[in-house]
């Protein structure tokens, strides 16, 4: 290969790359703009937040059951000794609230309900249902995509509560009810070390990851190619590229918040 064709190769790949970037972040602006504008698809966005949020309970309470229940007991067995019981609380909730809560969460529901986005909206561009509404005059991205967004920044939050406060119990179960740390010490040296910023910031990312997740997995699902191969090659990469963008967001919003 010649320097001049490689030159030329980068450069259509960059090109191709701003033209993606820029189509993207028109999609959203599309699918954001319509959320305001009348008549609001209510129903659609409830339906949506069942899915996303309500049928993701499950899984997130095993999910943050298992990593409190871990992180309480790797820090026992690291940190043996008096200073242990202090700490103890401390440790789990801060790990759990600032970190481990959002992001495990994001690619929980990323796995699960994302990647059901994106199949699902596959599918419709592939029997043409994308087509016939509007050929009926719906805005199919009104109708299909602006409520999945709505949800994923309406669900992630509660969910990320719902697996901080799970998460939480799990490490008092094996700190104090197993271990025998006493409780005052557990919750007094969490109570002083978790301040509301920690929380606020951790429930600000989880709603920044379910805006990038919802917007990624439709992005990716209205784009699929309208074969069975397209659906299920766009519902990979949306899972891939939504779990990298989930790591990549939480450095810089917690460079932001810090």
């Amino acid at each position: 290969m010649t320097i001049s064709s490689a030159f030329g190769l980068n450069g259509r790949r960059c090109v191709h790359a701003v033209r993606l970037a820029g189509r993207s972040l028109l999609f959203l602006g599309e699918a954001l703009g319509y959320g305001f504008v009348p008549p609001l698809k209510i129903r659609r966005s409830l339906e949506q937040i069942v899915f996303i949020g309500a049928k993701s309970l499950i899984i997130i309470f095993v999910t943050a059951l298992s990593t409190g229940m871990v992180l309480a007991l790797e820090a026992l067995h690291m940190l043996r000794g008096g200073a242990t019981e202090n700490i103890l609380g401390a440790l789990v909730a801060l790990s759990i609230v600032r970190e481990l809560g959002p992001v495990l969460s994001a690619l929980i529901v990323t796995g699960r309900a994302g990647s059901a986005m994106t199949a699902e909206i596959g599918i419709m561009r592939l029997t043409e249902q994308i087509d016939a509404l509007e050929m009926m005059a719906v805005n199919p991205v009104k109708h299909v995509v602006t409520p999945k967004i709505v949800a994923g920044v309406v669900s992630m939050p509660v969910l990320c509560a719902f697996f901080d406060v799970v998460g939480i119990l799990g490490g008092y179960f094996v700190g104090v009810v197993i271990y025998g740390v006493p409780e005052i010490h557990f919750f007094g040296g969490m109570t002083r070390a978790v301040a509301y910023l920690d929380v606020a910031g951790g429930l600000v990312k989880s709603a920044v990851f379910g805006l990038a997740m919802s917007w990624i997995c439709s992005m990716m699902g209205y784009g699929a190619a309208a074969t069975a191969e397209g659906v299920s090659r766009a519902t990979t990469n949306a899972v891939v590229i939504t779990s990298i963008a989930v790591l990549v967001l939480d450095y810089m919003v917690t460079s932001l918040l810090l």
